[in-house]
């Protein structure tokens, strides 16, 4: 999503880009990172269009200077929204991917698209993530010829609004009787999210696709669902139990259940995984 559809004229100039993200705190909702380019020479003109911190402006100012900003021919914009689902499958992974990852390729990811645009850029201006010296070297080692200054407190307002506007058309795709979107701000501290979260939760299910399940916040809500017992679970429990039974042997040592669990270990019966589908161990091919 973006303002890519045309290459401007000015692409060729040198030109300088700001990133800043939107939601990374709310238990609800996308987070979304933002950028906006243009030609050096038309910074100065740019201060001078009454932007703000995007905390400190109401969000029908905020709606304003951003359809100001798309009829702005000297300008150019991006945004890369990630889905709530991506981000708590990464943070959950066998090989956990942390936010601060996830928001350095966001970042990264925007630099990379504008550049292949054909766009001239010379300086970027990133809001901090983490340590700002490492997220600095990270930057320039990924993207050598751009310089990078990397600083706290960068304007947000195209994150900020497109993330509004995400939130306030997401078309839920669960459809639950008595579902609702009166989820408040998203942040975990909002008396009406937390409403919310309890509203919505479901003992099996877990939450809507909304919802960054693996947010702190849950923790609690998770906590009172219903146990799922998942067969790969039970499968390592058996195969663990079946080299201990195969060690005892080897010492001479048998349980109660010896003779049924010499022949599991052994591996000349079927663990139940196999008995139930009715497959059979092959020993020639």
């Amino acid at each position: 999503m973006g303002s890519e559809a045309q290459l401007p004229k000015w692409a060729s100039e040198p030109c300088i880009m700001g990133i800043d993200e939107a939601g990374r705190g709310p238990v609800l909702g996308p987070m979304v990172y933002g950028c906006l380019y243009c030609a050096q020479s038309y910074q100065k003109t740019l201060s001078s269009l009454n932007f703000a911190d995007s905390k400190t402006l109401k969000e029908e100012k905020r709606e304003e200077l951003f359809e100001n900003l798309k009829t702005d021919e000297s300008i150019g914009w991006a945004v890369d929204i990630i889905d709530p689902r991506e981000l708590s499958a990464k943070m959950l992974k066998k090989n956990k991917i942390n936010l601060n990852e996830i928001s350095h390729e966001s970042a990264m990811g925007l630099v990379a698209k504008v550049l292949n645009m054909g766009i001239f850029l010379t300086e970027v201006y990133v809001d901090t993530v983490g340590d700002a010296e490492k997220y600095k070297e990270k930057l320039s080692g990924r993207f050598p010829a751009v310089k990078f200054v990397v600083a706290k407190k960068a304007d947000s307002l195209y994150p900020v609004v497109t993330r509004d506007r995400a939130l306030r058309e997401w078309i839920l795709d669960e459809t639950a009787e008595n579902m609702h979107k009166n989820f408040g701000s998203g942040y975990p501290g909002d008396p009406e999210t937390k409403a919310w979260l309890e509203h919505h939760k479901h003992m099996v299910f877990g939450f809507p696709s909304l919802v960054r399940f693996s947010w702190g916040t849950c923790t609690p809500y998770i906590k009172e669902l219903a146990e799922v017992l998942w067969e790969s679970d039970k499968m390592d429990e058996d195969s663990s139990c079946g080299k201990k039974q195969m060690k005892l042997i080897r010492f001479g040592v048998t349980t109660s259940k010896r003779k049924s669990e010499e022949i599991e270990s052994s591996g000349k019966g079927h663990c139940k995984f196999f008995q139930a589908r009715k497959l059979e161990r092959l020993t020639h091919f």
